[in-house]
């Protein structure tokens, strides 16, 4: 979030019109903060300039799908957005692959929300950590289906239930490590996940592919930590997202 610019000059005429009808702040800032993150890795991977941010637009497809176009249209690539606590995460790749990618926060969840946003197999494996190591199974489960939902172009608008999370190698290494995502009756999605400091990200997608790399170095969430700016001069408690 501190880097963005103070300024809209970088948005599109159409994204200008959307942010300008939003009445929250809230909502006002993660926008921004998404569209910045998003055309900065698709110049960055496209290799145009990054100073013309203007002609790159994030649309959105009928299923709410990012839709990038640049100079009107499509891009020849493909990419998926996240944001938590003012960090964001655009993860961008060859059209033809669908993929998702989720940042959370390591942060205690309740045993309400285990039980009725994970599968039984799922459960066991956080009931059997404790402490730290709790916090982080719980929200990197949480984050994998996030990311496998994106991949199914659904969202939340589908049971978390229906995808099953597995750790081929365990969920303790360092680095990006693999992970796997098997819908019901359904498509396995391989993945990887890595955690930065207070945050864990998770990428999935439709066939197997090789750790991400960074577009920049290093890595803007190696140092990242957790804030919430829209939120200045006022006090309240965030509900972590999917807690009841």
């Amino acid at each position: 979030m501190a880097d963005l610019p103070a300024d809209d000059g970088w948005l599109s005429p159409r994204e200008g019109a959307w942010i300008a009808r939003m009445r929250f702040p809230k909502r006002r800032s993660e926008f921004r903060l998404g569209r910045w993150t998003a055309k900065k890795a698709l110049a960055l991977y496209l290799g145009r300039d990054a100073s013309a941010l203007r002609s790159i637009e994030i649309d959105r497809a009928p299923d709410g799908a990012p839709a990038p176009l640049v100079d009107g249209h499509p891009a020849e690539a493909y990419l998926t957005m996240t944001d938590r606590a003012d960090q964001a995460v655009c993860l961008v790749g060859p059209r033809g692959h669908a993929i998702g990618c989720d940042l959370e926060l390591v942060e205690p969840r309740s045993d309400a929300f285990v039980a009725d946003y994970l599968t039984p197999a799922e459960q066991r494996l956080v009931v059997a950590a404790d402490g730290d190591s709790r916090d982080l199974l719980a929200n990197l489960v949480w984050c994998a289906k996030e990311s496998a939902l994106k991949v199914l172009r659904t969202g939340l608008g589908r049971d978390t239930r229906s995808v099953e999370v597995s750790f081929p190698e365990g969920p303790g290494a360092f680095g990006w490590t693999p992970l796997r995502v098997q819908t019901v009756q359904g498509p396995a999605f391989p993945g990887w996940w890595q955690r930065f400091g207070a945050f864990v990200l998770t990428v999935a997608a439709t066939s197997p592919f090789a750790p991400p790399r960074s577009l920049v170095e290093p890595p803007g969430l190696a140092t990242a930590r957790p804030g919430h700016s829209w939120q200045t001069g006022l006090h309240s408690t965030l509900r972590p997202r999917g807690e009841r």
